[in-house]
């Protein structure tokens, strides 16, 4: 079933009231071939980059050799989200992400996803040239709604049980697939009825966000039915702790078979964008599963 997608429709809105900067072609091509997002977290804490890209330079020059390999989607985010992570204040988050995203945007020629659940954030963002808003809350904040139908931008809804501080205790579902379905169908209907355009919604079930191992691999082995929604899906399995587990591999940084798997699995399975630390590897992994699923030319 083709995702409900009008990049037509993406690029500006007749009820914007921040100004944007147009999204990048690439977004044309949503169900066509894959889109690689990198990940880009300039936090001192985050379970696998922590520490890497907190200097203005680092991340500048990161995301310079995420363009050269070719990413679709640069996707910045300031507070970590990993299993017992504690949130940082407004302050601390405007201070790392808003700096970072005026210098690449004026460097790189790239489309920029903010990863936050402020709205606070997320308005000061695309102010700074952020053009999609990437939610792990999926509108938990009450002025997100009006942000994103204001401006126009795409919004990631993700799907999360409890927060990044106690969700991985004892997580319990009767059915994961089913509750995560009907989840996004009370989101994106409280996403329409705020305002925001249906077809400006992605949605990502959060992979490693209130899941066992199990809950896991179970969401990847039935990706396809998420299709029923009719929404562009993101999948982020990049270096996780499940991976770790079922291959026994406690680094992060030697998960990338592990995640090279779940990456193709996924794209095989419907997903449309996929999140990734590993970039060179994961295009590669990417543009091969197209070659295979999609038809894509080679």
């Amino acid at each position: 079933m083709q995702s409900e997608i009008n990049p037509a429709n993406i690029t500006s809105s007749k009820h914007s009231k921040i100004n944007l900067s147009p999204l990048p072609k690439c977004f044309t091509d949503i169900g066509r071939r894959t889109l690689v997002m990198g990940i880009l977290n300039v936090t001192p804490d985050s379970f696998s980059d922590g520490g890497k890209f907190i200097n203005i330079e680092n991340a500048l020059e990161q995301a310079q050799i995420m363009a050269k390999y070719g990413v679709d989607i640069i996707d910045i985010g300031g507070e970590s989200t990993r299993p017992g992570a504690e949130p940082v204040s407004l302050e601390i988050e405007l201070d790392r992400v808003i700096p970072v995203i005026e210098n690449i945007k004026k460097s790189v020629n790239i489309c920029i996803s903010i990863d936050t659940y402020k709205a606070i954030v997320a308005e000061k963002a695309i102010n700074a040239g952020a053009s999609i808003v990437n939610d792990i809350s999926s509108l938990s904040d009450p002025d997100m709604s009006k942000i994103i139908a204001d401006s126009g931008v795409p919004i990631i809804l993700m799907h999360k049980k409890g927060t990044p501080k106690d969700m991985q205790i004892n997580p319990n579902y009767n059915s994961v697939v089913d509750e995560i379905k009907h989840f996004f169908e009370d989101k994106i209907k409280l996403a329409t009825d705020s305002g925001i355009q249906s077809d400006r919604i992605i949605i990502d079930p959060g992979i490693g966000f209130g899941k066992t191992v199990e809950h896991n691999l179970e969401i990847i082995r039935r990706l396809k039915e998420f299709k029923d929604l009719r929404k562009p899906i993101l999948i982020g399995t990049s270096r996780k702790s499940f991976i770790g587990k079922v291959l026994h591999l406690d680094s992060p940084s030697d998960r990338i078979e592990g995640t090279s798997a779940t990456v193709a699995l996924s794209i095989a399975n419907g997903a449309d964008i996929i999140r990734v630390h590993d970039i060179k590897e994961m295009m590669r992994v990417a543009r091969m599963a197209d070659a295979i699923v999609r038809e894509a030319k080679c």
